[in-house]
């Protein structure tokens, strides 16, 4: 009995040092990885959930029960680390209790701090102190530790839902340039090109630091900031391949930065994608389909400056640095199937932008608005002269 319980107080050690070595990645190691434990919590809790996701058609619904693994990781998580450490710290004390069950009580009363139960020998004290130590700290760095990552949650949200008024939800790349061009605001992309590589940047870092902010979703199912990114990223691969004179100079700083963190995120989750894709390999989405994209976005005031045709070979160039790790993502996390955002597990027709409708006054003069769209015209033909100068 007594080797078999000095056999457990090693087992205990390995098991509280393997159980602080979690703890300390998960909450407090700002580094994209990932112990095997916290892996293994996710998977079993993701699993069952998105099983059960599976079986809805209805994508709101799915969405809704989807919301609940990331909450549920938090909880269980923080149960898991618990019951492991009154597991480890039994075992430290079973070779100074009479039994198994007497070292359980102790250890559940230490790490509590309900002093129920204490050793009868003075030699166990310090396992039983830093047993109440540990049981405070680990609840401490998880409150401290929720905070952490609802802030980088509503920072992540923040643009998201601001980028609605811009490209309608789910976003959509043609969108946000039809749009852009059919309120004069082409030039003004730029701004928003540069706030969405900071954007970015911080989501690619906070997210495969605290991986499991990849898992909360949106407060509105049609809204995601994957396919917010995803759209973003079209918009401006768009921008350089058809208007390669009068294009925004941050669209470029945007794709590299944009593409870079889609790389990041998808090989955080266990599916890396290639480093330096070459511009001719080929992509899922089709020529077609970008011909019908760059057409959208003409019916809104874009004017070409180079043709749609030609204007292929640039955007597909672009978009090969990001499609798979973007159709990735939105596949893995099963977010809103908005167009040009690729398959997802329950197969159903893409979700087109909902945009609010253009009200015009009935009074307006059509020899106004012609007037207004002259003007806007010359002023493009002023800035590509301007350009080309």
């Amino acid at each position: 009995m007594t080797a078999l319980a000095w056999l457990g107080f090693a087992a205990g050690l390995v098991l509280v040092l393997t159980t602080y070595g979690s703890v300390v990645e998960t909450t407090i190691l700002p580094r994209g990885t990932q112990s095997a434990f916290s892996a293994l919590v996710l998977r079993s809790v993701s699993f069952p959930v998105r099983v059960a996701a599976a079986l809805i058609r209805d994508f709101e619904a799915r969405d809704r029960l989807l919301a609940y693994s990331a909450a549920l990781f938090l909880v269980l998580t923080l149960l898991a680390w618990l019951l492991l450490f009154l597991v480890g710290f039994a075992l430290l004390l079973w070779p100074f209790s009479p039994s198994v069950g007497d070292a359980l009580r102790i250890a559940g009363s230490s790490m509590l701090t309900l002093g129920i139960a204490v050793p009868r020998e003075s030699g166990p004290l310090v396992i039983v102190y830093l047993a109440a130590l540990t049981g405070l700290v680990v609840i401490a760095l998880q409150i401290a530790y929720l905070p952490v990552l609802y802030a980088a949650y509503n920072r992540r949200e923040t643009l998201v839902t601001m980028l609605e008024g811009l490209a309608g939800t789910p976003g959509w790349g043609p969108e946000i340039l039809m749009r852009s061009a059919a309120v004069d605001n082409l030039a003004g992309l730029g701004g928003i090109y540069d706030r969405w590589m900071e954007w970015a940047a911080d989501v690619s870092e906070s997210h495969s630091a605290y991986r499991v902010l990849l898992y909360f979703r949106s407060p509105v199912s049609r809204r995601s900031w994957v396919i917010s990114l995803l759209s973003i990223l079209d918009c401006g691969a768009m921008h350089l391949a058809l208007c390669p004179v009068t294009v925004p100079a941050q669209a470029r700083n945007l794709m590299r930065v944009g593409y870079l963190a889609f790389r990041q995120l998808s090989t955080s989750i266990g599916h890396p994608v290639p480093d330096d894709p070459s511009p001719d390999d080929p992509i899922q989405l089709t020529h077609d389909e970008f011909i019908a994209g760059a057409e959208h976005a003409r019916a809104g005031g874009l004017e070409f400056e180079r043709d749609a045709e030609a204007a292929w070979p640039h955007f597909k160039g672009w978009r090969v640095n990001y499609e798979e790790a973007a159709y990735t993502l939105a596949a893995t996390l099963d977010v809103v199937p908005a167009l040009w955002s690729g398959p997802r597990p329950r197969p159903g027709p893409p979700a087109p932008p909902i945009r609010p409708v253009d009200r015009v006054s009935a009074t307006a003069e059509v020899t106004e608005i012609q007037r207004v769209r002259e003007l806007r015209r010359q002023r493009r033909l002023e800035q590509r002269h301007s350009h080309t100068e």
